[in-house]
């Protein structure tokens, strides 16, 4: 419509414009997700940072965190605060607030008194040490269990594994240079070597992501890589990553025999996606290891790949066996907590986003093969074969649920 507008004596005509807010399109829904302090395993990360809940409550969700959830990670309440969530006192306070919870390692103990009735669960479920319990308890809850381990993208990537595998690949090879070490109980020696005196032979069990960051770092080093593994096309796309600059061969059991006698150190870094990791290094094999080598399992969390393994704690990190140390620890991302949180918000933010925008789980996962694919229990329903098979239980394929309306 016109009207007069002054301008100085004089009046002339203008137009008014109409502002009016845009409404978020229909099928949009409020999320309400819940952030809770890590209790179990000594875990020090968190599901998302200071940023990643700013972007979140942007996009018109309600951010809850836990008090003190961040402080090991180095994130402060007042800047979760500062970005948009509400502080809440209490776990249970937080599970009773919340349509989803977003954390890093699988709810245990107390926590699962806390779970509601349908919410949605995002986590890692650490294969290794999953129980049928654990499933049962969700399922009769009937919620919707999505695991970081089981996010797979349309290209066939694991985004989020891939991450944290980046992480432990690179780490493993620094733990094992400091177990190395005399005062870390180590045969006194460098990864690396100096002028006129041999590198260490460091051998890697997986060509995986975790195996190319650990014989990546290990290179940077200045160590001598072996990298074994059972897949020819695998060894093939490393060396070719690496430029040739890698040893590797097939993991037949001569081979892995002769290349555990000689090695200072061995890595375990061999996953089979959503099953547990095949055994590569026996126990007779770690007994012919030279008093004060290492073995540092970096797949421990998805059970290991090396006989003598067993989980270890932060606190706790190594034992002995046959003379070897042996370093075992699940949560090994942990201790880079703030850099493993930051890479963890990354790649959860925009499937959080996405199930917002969806306007149900149910459509979200039918959108979203990511989601669909990390999903293991699902109203009421064990979705994973895998998970099936390890426990002896039944279950239904996802899509047939989903469409279904089951």
């Amino acid at each position: 419509m016109e009207i007069p507008a002054l301008q100085g004596p004089t009046i002339e005509k203008g137009l008014l414009t109409m502002e009016k807010r845009l409404p978020l399109r229909e099928e949009h829904k409020t999320l309400r997700i819940g952030v809770p302090r890590e209790t179990s395993n000594e875990e020090r990360r968190v599901a998302l940072d200071p940023s990643g809940v700013s972007t979140l409550v942007a996009n018109g969700h309600q951010v809850y965190v836990e008090r003190d959830a961040g402080a090991q990670a180095h994130f402060s309440d007042a800047e979760y605060s500062e970005a948009g969530a509400d502080i809440v006192a209490d776990a249970a306070e937080l599970y009773a607030a919340s349509n989803l919870i977003a954390k890093v390692g699988p709810p245990s103990g107390e926590e699962l008194t806390y779970l509601q009735e349908k919410q949605i669960l995002i986590s890692a479920l650490h294969l290794g040490g999953t129980r049928a319990d654990l499933l049962d308890h969700l399922m009769r809850l009937g919620i919707t269990g999505i695991g970081f381990e089981f996010i797979r993208d349309p290209d066939g990537t694991y985004p989020i594994v891939r991450m944290m595998h980046e992480i432990m690949g690179s780490m493993a090879v620094q733990v094992a240079a400091r177990y190395l070490e005399s005062d870390g109980g180590g045969k006194g020696i460098m990864l690396g070597g100096i002028s006129g005196v041999p590198p260490a032979t460091v051998v890697i069990l997986g060509a995986g992501v975790v195996g190319e960051w650990a014989a990546r770092t290990a290179l940077g080093y200045g160590a001598h890589v072996i990298v074994l593994d059972t897949d020819l096309s695998a060894l093939r796309a490393l060396e070719h990553y690496l430029d040739r600059r890698v040893t590797t061969a097939m993991a037949t059991p001569q081979y892995t025999r002769q290349a555990i006698a000689s090695a200072d150190v061995v890595i375990g870094a061999m996953v089979a996606s959503g099953h547990r990791s095949p055994i590569l290094a026996t126990e007779d094999m770690i007994a012919e290891m030279r008093d004060g080598s290492v073995v540092v399992d970096a797949v421990i969390d998805q059970g290991g790949c090396i006989e003598t393994s067993r989980p270890t704690t932060l606190s706790e990190p190594v034992f002995r066996q046959h003379g070897v140390i042996h370093y075992c620890v699940p949560n090994m991302p942990s201790n880079a907590a703030r850099t493993a949180t930051y890479a963890l918000t990354n790649v959860l933010v925009p499937y959080l986003i996405q199930i917002g925008e969806a306007g149900s789980i149910n459509e979200a996962l039918w959108r979203n093969e990511g989601l669909r694919s990390g999903t293991y229990v699902y109203r009421r329903h064990l979705t994973k074969k895998s998970l099936a098979a390890l426990f002896g239980m039944p279950h239904r394929d996802i899509e047939l649920l989903i469409a279904s309306g089951i």
